[in-house]
């Protein structure tokens, strides 16, 4: 859920306590959604209502969401694996389950409070009070690398590479199912998934919230009903790699939201598989200052390698 978007839910069930579903169907804690009702930013069918408001199934649920800027956003202490850092840009490898920028829900804890407390106000301002030097992003449960940028010149400049695709990102994942070919592309527009908010979707047919998205894919290893994959991202849309993996029937291992959590295997290994097996191990782009071309590459996590082991040993 991004903090700038105000979420539009349908309910599909009769008599859930509208906090109790909001939470269910939301990244919201309950007692921020408590708090949002009491303010009047919830409306069910248009209309203000109480946290304890008894919902029917087809009840439209608005959330109109503060702007961030509402909140202060301190500099928190978290230890940062780094993997360059200069005067311009800082390279960090993301660790699996910290969200990279504050939003409703998550206002600690996040990259950008740890690059406050590391950079102080060596940081680009162009991303906002709520998303300074964040050049690009990926998700609370993908780990890997992620570019930051310590100014605005370096800021902008990253951004054109992102824009128009001379920046490479790699991905490594692990994807449910035996892929038919060695290689392959999907590209297919992604928008809002229009029932779940929390989602994202192809949309096969024309539609104006959707936008184009290309994802190249190749198998690296052939595993016991798992495929161990590379993914390069031509665009960056959100959740691209799992929407699109899931849309051609080879959701990624771990991925609750896209179908990838129900095998045998995972529930297994449960206490490794913390979400979607999924990790950006290389950044390759040009640096603003120099011209230089750069690649950077980070290792797999360890849960990451584990898994991958397991499955190896039983092939």
């Amino acid at each position: 859920m991004d903090e700038r978007e105000n979420p539009v839910f349908v309910s599909r069930e009769s008599g859930a306590r509208l906090d109790s579903y909001l939470t269910s169907v939301s990244e919201l804690s309950r007692a921020r959604v408590q708090k949002l009702i009491e303010d009047g930013n919830v409306l069910v069918n248009s209309k203000a209502v109480s946290k304890n408001t008894k919902l029917k199934e087809g009840d439209i649920i608005e959330v109109c969401l503060p702007e961030l800027e509402d909140y202060d956003i301190l500099p928190e202490d978290i230890p940062l694996d780094i993997k360059y850092e200069d005067s311009s840009i800082i390279v960090i490898n993301k660790p699996q389950g910290m969200v990279v920028h504050p939003a409703p829900g998550h206002y600690s804890g996040t990259l950008v409070n740890a690059l406050m407390y590391h950079c102080g106000d060596s940081l680009s301002g162009i991303g906002g009070v709520g998303r300074p030097g964040i050049v690009h992003r990926i998700d609370r449960d993908t780990s890997g690398l992620v570019c930051i940028a310590k100014n605005d010149h370096a800021h902008l400049l990253l951004s054109e590479q992102l824009k128009d695709h001379s920046m490479h990102r790699l991905y490594k994942m692990i994807v449910c199912g035996n892929l038919k070919e060695e290689s392959g592309t999907v590209d297919m527009p992604i928008g809002r998934h229009p029932v779940d908010r929390k989602k994202m979707a192809v949309f096969k047919s024309e539609n104006k919230s959707a936008r184009e998205a290309v994802t190249h894919w190749k198998v690296l290893e052939r595993l016991n009903g798992f495929c161990y994959a590379e993914a390069r991202l031509e665009t960056g849309r959100t959740h691209q790699i799992r929407v699109h993996m899931s849309y051609i029937g080879h959701p990624l291992l771990g991925d609750e939201v896209y179908g990838g959590n129900k095998s045998k295997f995972e529930k297994q290994n449960a206490q490794y598989i913390m979400g979607q097996m999924l990790h950006a191990y290389s950044l390759t782009f040009t640096h603003p200052d120099t011209g230089e071309k750069m690649t950077i590459e980070s290792e797999l996590p360890d849960n990451f390698r584990f898994i991958l082991e397991k499955l190896e040993k039983m092939t």
